[in-house]
């Protein structure tokens, strides 16, 4: 099948690189009309932490499309650092770079999405949604994406009079420009992942990108208000 999302418009945020930029790709793909937003290499530049900045581009993209079908908040920054080191500077960008760079583009696109009348928001959670991860310095990420979690069973409840969707999918480790710079500033560092992993491979984003194909689509028109972890099974010990 690749036309799972024929007629869908769908913006995808933070599409320049990684998983987003894998979920853009595979939505195109499958037949979506694809927006896609970034600081720079996207369709549309914007810091998705300034709120008229943020207001004026959603309206643009509404007007022009009329309604907004898929919306992937892929966006996101944060600091790592333990607490005894993290400024109140760092804590308060981290949480910029994980909460309001979901919030203002939901509540921007919230009016064109309920005009799609079948929308579904798609938003990333963590393992550190739910617990810390040994040796892991990642008290201000694990505040943002418990937030990210909880606020999307929010935004469930608040869309669902108007068949609108909201989920969360919480990668494992993904191979992406990033994460590879882990790799290799650390040469233990993929078997410690791998440790931890039920599967005994590294993730792609285009992993990633199937869940979020199978949440964009009507095929999961049953499913709101959940939270999919793709990590290959590391969290399920």
């Amino acid at each position: 099948m690749a036309d799972r999302l024929t007629g869908r418009i769908a913006v995808v945020t933070g599409a320049a690189n990684g998983i987003g930029e894998g979920i853009a790709g595979m939505f195109r793909s499958q037949g979506a009309t694809v927006i896609t937003v970034d600081r720079q290499g996207a369709d549309h530049s914007a810091d998705l932490t300034d709120e008229a900045e943020t207001n004026a581009l959603f309206a643009k993209i509404g007007a022009g499309h009329g309604r907004i079908d898929v919306l992937v908040n892929a966006a996101a920054f944060a600091v790592f650092a333990w607490i005894e080191e993290m400024t109140y500077a760092q804590w308060k960008a981290t949480l910029a770079g994980e909460l309001d760079i979901v919030f203002l583009p939901t509540r921007a696109a919230w009016p064109w999405l309920k005009a799609s009348g079948s929308a579904s928001v798609i938003n990333f959670a963590s393992a550190n949604a739910r617990h810390a991860l040994e040796g892991s310095p990642a008290l201000a990420h694990c505040a943002g994406k418990g937030g990210v979690l909880a606020m999307t069973r929010q935004l469930a409840m608040e869309g669902a009079p108007f068949g609108l969707r909201a989920n969360t999918i919480a990668p494992g480790f993904i191979k992406t420009a990033a994460t590879a710079r882990h790799l290799a500033a650390d040469p233990d560092f993929e078997a410690q992942v791998l440790s931890k992993n039920m599967l005994k491979f590294l993730g792609e984003p285009e992993d990633i990108a199937w869940c979020a194909t199978w949440l964009a689509s009507r095929e999961s028109r049953y499913v709101t208000g959940a939270d999919f972890r793709i990590d290959a099974g590391a969290t399920a010990w």
